[in-house]
């Protein structure tokens, strides 16, 4: 490979690396962004997920399908696991909102992220996807966002081979955006995994069973948490 050759490739890659975006780190709600002079808050949930099984590591199609040959009995047990009252959230979002004095405008409708165009350029403490057009579409002057990603049990694996017991898991994230400058006034994560005494109990798997319902329980806590 030539000098310039060897300048070109570096340049590129410094581009490359330049241009992956970081990781939104966590921002606390203020207080004030609650008060009776907010103005008006929609609230706004994504579709939920259904509760399922995943093997994150499995990455190709044979090692995947090994994956779940060998616990198809959990798949098939997760998949009959309730969500409760997960549904209703955004309701009692809305609820918490008009405790302390904002107005809260439920959007029945589930927010397809996909549908929305990107924040281009987006500075930090942004959000990456353009929520402006809520502010004259629905009268809002922020947007409260509950996004549940996935739900339910996964195993890792690396290749064929699995590398940790099943984990009962619970991922999402919610965040209030201003929807005249796209800026996040919240921003809070959730990451939540949690493994059973005991996992292979076909075929009810009570001990996995137990943490399903204990990680919902905490992801819907955190959810609600900042409104508190």
């Amino acid at each position: 490979m030539t000098k310039l050759q060897l300048f070109i490739f570096g340049a590129v890659i410094s581009v490359l690396a330049g241009c992956a975006s970081k990781p939104q780190l966590p921002i606390a709600l203020p207080q004030a962004a609650l008060s009776t002079s907010t103005g008006r808050i929609g609230v706004v949930m994504t579709a939920i997920p259904k509760v399922d099984t995943d093997f994150p590591g499995a990455h190709c199609l044979l090692c995947y399908g090994v994956a779940m040959g060998m616990h198809s009995a959990l798949t098939a047990h997760v998949r009959t696991l309730p969500l409760e009252d997960l549904p209703e959230l955004a309701d009692k979002a809305g609820a918490l909102i008009k405790s302390k004095g904002a107005v809260a405008v439920l959007l029945k409708e589930p927010l397809k992220l996909s549908d929305l165009p990107d924040f281009s350029d987006a500075p930090v403490n942004h959000a990456k996807k353009d929520f402006r057009s809520f502010r004259e579409k629905h009268k809002v002057d922020s947007l409260f966002v509950i996004q549940v990603d996935s739900l339910g049990v996964w195993r890792n694996y690396s290749g064929y081979v699995p590398v940790a017991e099943p984990k009962a898991v619970f991922n999402g994230v919610v965040y209030m955006v201003n929807t005249t400058t796209n800026a996040l006034t919240l921003y809070e994560p959730i990451a939540l995994a949690k493994a059973g005494a005991k996992w292979d109990q076909a075929p009810k798997f009570p001990d996995l069973t137990n943490a399903y319902f204990q990680v919902l329980e905490v992801g819907k806590e955190a959810i609600l948490r900042p409104l508190k």
